[in-house]
């Protein structure tokens, strides 16, 4: 079947903005979305630091449904 689905959700963490934004999909692909999406929308630096920090937020995307 795969690889598990994974989410961010920008409502998870505080944003001057009051960003709703959620990424799905394979690991790869929302890390990727989300990287770029920190840095053009939230002006963040794409940093070791940042990558590290996106990834401990992705969630399993079924894990998320069950509890929202």
């Amino acid at each position: 079947m795969g690889d598990a689905r994974k989410m961010a959700d920008c409502r998870m963490f505080p944003s001057d903005s009051g960003c709703t934004l959620t990424i799905s999909g394979s690991e790869d692909e929302v890390m990727r979305v989300a990287l770029r999406h920190a840095v053009e929308e939230h002006g963040h630096q794409d940093t070791p630091e940042l990558r590290d920090q996106l990834r401990s937020m992705l969630v399993d995307e079924r894990a998320a449904a069950v509890t929202s």
